[in-house]
């Protein structure tokens, strides 16, 4: 059997990646993000370019493996939101987005021996209007500082949404795992 890496070292994808009941190991991809960002305003193109740079960083290291890279931004209004890092980036973006709609793009791409496919699914989501009181106790409470568009859909944060238009809810939190499943069958390994 194929060695299985995920090219990160995120919480939220290492626990997506657990519920599929594979062998994997989890390497960093040491890949200069802010090259990119400075380079790249498609956020399209920016997710792609950068789940794939992460998987090839580490596919150079493990040649032999299949190597899983990804990464997600939000786009309002033409602006791409990235981590916000701190409560007060988290209290702007939240402000932003509340009563609105915008998109979250998860890029994802798999390396591997005469392997290579990349794809971005494209998220809807419609935030309910909120005030201050309710994002400032909503970051307090769930410390959404390394999320892009800063929440955590995947635990509070799911209480700020309207509506949600998804193919993969999976792909919210930074990992379809739909489409992967796929992928990853064709490759030999066992996913019920």
């Amino acid at each position: 059997m194929k060695k299985l890496i995920l090219a990160s070292t995120s919480p939220y994808r290492f626990e997506l990646l657990k519920k599929l009941a594979l062998n994997f190991e989890c390497a960093p991809s040491h890949v200069d993000e802010d090259h990119y960002k400075d380079q790249i305003t498609d956020p399209l193109e920016l997710t792609k370019r950068l789940a794939f740079e992460k998987a090839k960083s580490v596919a150079e290291k493990f040649p032999d493996a299949i190597v899983i890279g990804g990464d997600q931004v939000s786009l309002f209004e033409g602006e791409i939101l990235g981590k916000p890092h701190t409560p007060e980036g988290a209290f702007k973006q939240l402000s932003m987005l509340q009563g609105n709609t915008h998109q979250l793009f998860t890029a994802t791409s798999v390396l591997g021996p005469a392997l290579r496919e990349d794809w971005v699914e494209v998220i809807t989501l419609k935030m309910k209007p909120l005030t201050s009181e309710e994002i400032k106790r909503y970051i307090e409470k769930d410390r959404p500082l390394d999320c892009a568009g800063s929440y955590k859909i995947e635990q509070l944060g799911i209480s700020l949404f309207e509506e949600i238009d998804c193919f993969d809810q999976n792909a919210i939190v930074g990992l379809p795992l739909i489409k992967l499943s796929e992928v990853l069958r064709t490759q030999g390994f066992s996913v019920p």
